[in-house]
């Protein structure tokens, strides 16, 4: 079973016991030097008394308690303390009891038998500290050189015991018990004494009862000598003291112990004690003898010389530890200095007026300075003066007890060139040897030259040497507080220059950019390369300033670049932005914004940033992020917007028009959603979903008996899929209409760019029998000369075509008109807003008119309500 300490273990009992102790063994021992009571009776009731005292807290410390050790395991390290400081504590409170038995019954034994009644006591109590002692736990293992030496010191503090009691024992015959006690009490005593000397400061609370037991076995070892050579019953009072303390000395000491026993501050025990201590006793013993007695017996004289052969063999001992110590330790100054030569930093030492005290060997081998160029200097009179400053509060702050950093300085070397060198401080005053401030030196001159390299790599483009991105917004966060602009200029054609005449030219055009940039710039200002065709100007200038300068870049970038023995011509769109009060990254996206206003715009232009942007590109991005499931979400939906005959009013078709109904961003015209579907690739998606739809309408309001045709708008990017014509085929054969009432509209100002595409796509859908219509006609001459090439059915004729300044109509609505009839095409004046302007396109030959003047955009139900009102068109 485990056991540990109770938790009132560690715990003295009052206070008060101990001061009434010591006050009734204080009152006993009065009252039997007054003749009161008999002095042996005194000294029986005062050990008994300090006995009961120390027997009561060692009982309380030895008594067991159940341990909980860990959960699967025997007893822990604690348990394992605990169990053999009960141990300790009951053979030491056997010993303190027998100590104090044995003074208790002195006085009712007979004179003859108090001697060997005490000498057997006293053998009894030694046993049984000695295997207390020896349980304290904390006890290492000495190394055998160790054990030798401390057998030694025993001997000769023994025998030095031994010789001082031999010499100051009363002249004649001595008794033979008190030879024995003398004798074992006199090595018992020593060994006690080294052992406490040794654990003095690791061992506390083991020395402290190892004094305890020595005190009392001297007390009980004087208490017999004393009655065995009939000493007056007086001087016998002399040992209460020894006995009371001892007892109370054990019990205090195994407490400490009890309680961890920490450690005593302070380096180990000095040596001197046992090597001077006996040599004091025997003197002392010797001049004491002399004095009272006179000459030397020569069993004393024997005794006397046997003292020294220990002291000698100790002086050797010590000796030959100090030259191992001091070849130890010389060698251990071979190794550090090898150490501290061969090293990479220099050492300086200063004195309290930081001046150079030391410095290491190295010195000459890293800073080519020698003692006469430092000793004695000031270490101010080492640095560059512009770092003296910085180094001196720092050395200061040092010394007046701030914690060290790292002092970054340049250095003069042996050669007078200026070394960047960083120091460690250290605070080594405290330190007797040393008592300065330590400066570790390094040389980090080479490290800061790869540091400077690779930050400039780092902030560079490497083609055209000019800051990169990461360089233009660091400078932007360092100029948030102050005035400036940043530009970022776009160039347009350079991917074409890089496809068609490789990258090698391509380099050189972008090159030759960086260099008109950097010409046309101030010296302030910050030219930085973003991406491969992109590039950001950082100007100290102010608006006015920036957007001249903006203009200046346009007329140097549309220069023509002349490489491998042709002629480059760029295009450019700058945005501009202010850089104060804003982030860094807020700044640099705002000019781009802005720089996309301007290439939307038409290019070679320079646009500002302003909030309009910023809600303009939140919108999109919501666009971005909704628009992917829109259609098998069901958000889609189609309105349709009757075109009437101008003639009669009637109507005579549809058009169908996207609406997405999103739960979070409303409705969302195809305006805005074309474009973004464009982008995420989801237009032919979106395509595929509408005409099936319309179709699906269409078929629906055929079977009803309405004969009217839908329109159906496309991009150039649906045309040009490869499916689009059998899809078509398939959406009209699945819903079983004729091709002729399906109309495929494409805007006018998107044909240009794929015309040759839309063409052939608009041409198959005719063979198709599917009716063709070019939407948003603006009726100018680049339009008119390409309508010829376009095989359509119906022209969608913009409202500003028809609607003359003066009320008439427009003379080149007459010839859109006359061309149209000449090559069988049919008119449809869309987006009429007015009846004036329907007035006006039917006056001006359109046959068919669209718009909220005849009719709104409306769902299929209301358009069905609406067409009921033409019964004549109806069937």
């Amino acid at each position: 079973m485990s056991v540990a300490y109770p938790s009132g273990a560690s715990r003295s009992l009052p206070r008060p016991a101990d001061l009434l102790v010591l006050a009734t063994t204080a009152l006993l021992a009065l009252a039997g030097l007054a003749g009161v009571i008999p002095p042996l009776a005194a000294v029986a009731l005062a050990g008994a008394a300090g006995s009961v005292l120390a027997g009561v807290r060692l009982s309380l410390l030895a008594r067991p308690v159940r341990y909980a050790g860990p959960p699967g395991g025997g007893p822990d390290r604690a348990g394992r303390h605990a169990t053999r400081c009960r141990s300790a504590a009951g053979l030491l409170d056997a010993a303190v009891a027998t100590v104090g038995l044995t003074v208790a019954v002195l006085p009712l034994v007979g004179t003859g038998l108090r001697v060997a009644v005490g000498a057997a006591g006293l053998g009894t109590a030694a046993l049984l500290h000695t295997g207390g002692l020896l349980l304290l736990p904390g006890r290492s293992r000495l190394p055998d050189r160790a054990r030798v030496r401390r057998v030694v010191d025993i001997v000769s503090l023994g025998l030095s015991l031994i010789f001082a009691a031999w010499v100051l024992l009363p002249p004649g015959a001595t008794p033979p018990a008190a030879r024995v006690a003398v004798v074992a009490g006199g090595f018992g005593l020593a060994a006690i004494g080294v052992a406490a000397l040794a654990d003095w400061r690791r061992r506390p609370g083991a020395a402290t009862c190892l004094l305890g037991a020595g005190s009392a076995q001297f007390g009980l070892l004087a208490l017999i000598v004393l009655l065995a050579y009939d000493a007056p019953d007086r001087a016998l009072l002399t040992t209460v003291g020894p006995l009371v303390v001892g007892a109370l000395l054990t019990a205090a000491g195994v407490r400490r112990v009890a309680a961890g026993d920490p450690r005593r501050p302070g380096g180990p025990t000095p040596v001197w004690p046992r090597v001077s201590a006996p040599a004091a006793i025997a003197a002392l013993a010797a001049v004491g003898h002399l004095y009272a007695h006179g000459d030397f017996t020569p069993g004393a004289i024997l005794l006397g010389l046997a003292v020294t052969p220990p002291l000698v063999v100790r002086e050797l001992m010590t000796a030959t530890d100090n030259r191992r110590y001091a070849t130890r330790l010389a060698a251990q100054e071979a190794h550090f200095r090898a150490l501290v030569s061969g090293g990479d930093d220099l050492i300086l030492l200063l004195d309290d007026a930081l001046r150079v005290r030391w410095q290491s060997p190295a010195a000459t081998r890293l800073f080519g300075l020698t003692d006469a160029d430092v000793l004695g200097r000031p270490f101010a009179d080492l640095l560059h003066p512009a770092d003296v400053p910085r180094a001196a509060l720092l050395l200061d702050g040092v010394r007046a007890g701030a914690r060290p950093t790292l002092l970054a300085a340049r250095l003069r070397d042996g050669h007078g060139a200026w070394r960047e060198t960083e120091s460690t401080i250290s605070d080594q005053r405290g330190v007797p040897e040393v008592h300065a401030l330590a400066l570790h030196v390094r040389d980090v001159g080479e490290r800061r030259r790869l540091e400077r390299a690779v930050r400039q790599l780092a902030a560079t483009d490497q083609l055209t040497g000019l800051a990169n991105r990461r360089e233009l917004l660091r400078e932007l966060a360092a100029r948030r507080s102050g005035a400036g602009t940043l530009l970022v200029v776009d160039l347009h054609g350079l991917g074409a220059v890089n496809d068609g005449r490789g990258h090698a030219v391509g380099d050189v055009v972008v090159v030759e950019v960086a260099r008109r940039l950097r010409a046309a710039v101030g010296p302030d200002d910050l030219v930085a390369r973003l991406v491969g065709d992109e590039f950001g100007v950082v100007t100290t200038a102010g608006p006015v300033l920036a957007y001249a300068l903006g203009t200046r870049l346009l007329e140097a970038l549309g220069e023509p670049y002349r490489v491998a023995g042709a002629e480059v011509r760029l295009q450019a769109s700058i945005g501009l932005a202010e850089v104060p009060g804003a982030a860094a990254d807020d700044v640099l996206r705002q000019a781009d914004l802005a720089r996309r206003r301007a290439a939307q715009l038409g290019r070679d232009r320079v646009e500002w940033y302003d909030g309009y942007l910023e809600e303009q590109l939140v919108r999109r991005l919501d666009l971005e992020r909704e628009l992917p499931g829109a259609v098998a979400r069901g958000e889609l939906d189609l309105v349709y917007q009757p075109v009437l005959g101008l003639a009669d009013r009637l109507p005579v078709g549809t058009e169908a028009l996207l609406r997405w109904r999103s739960p979070v961003l409303g409705t969302v015209l195809p305006a805005e959603l074309i474009p973004v579907a464009e982008d995420l690739d989801l237009v032919g998606e979106v395509g595929r979903w509408v005409l099936d739809r319309a179709c699906r309408q269409l078929a629906d309001w055929s079977a009803g008996g309405w004969q009217l045709w839908m329109s159906v708008n496309v991009t150039p990017r649906e045309l040009a899929a490869p499916d689009f014509l059998q899809r078509t085929a398939a959406v009209l054969a699945t819903h079983g209409l004729p091709p002729e009432r399906l109309v495929v509209e494409v805007a006018e100002p998107r044909v240009g760019a794929e015309l040759s595409t839309v063409v052939a796509r608009l041409a198959g859908l005719r063979s198709l029998g599917v009716r063709t219509a070019l939407d948003d006609f603006r009726a100018a001459h680049a339009s008119l000369a390409q309508l010829r090439r376009l095989p359509i059915d119906l022209l969608k004729l913009a409202p500003h075509g028809v609607d003359g300044a003066d009320g008439g109509h427009n003379q080149l609505v007459d010839v859109v008109v006359s061309l149209g009839d000449r090559l069988g095409l049919e008119i449809v004046a869309a987006q009429l807003e007015t009846p004036a302007q329907a007035d006006a396109a039917g006056r001006a030959g359109c046959r068919y008119g669209q718009g909220f003047a005849l009719a709104r955009p409306a769902t299929a139900e209301r358009v069905e309500a609406y067409f009921e009102e033409f019964p004549s068109a109806s069937r």
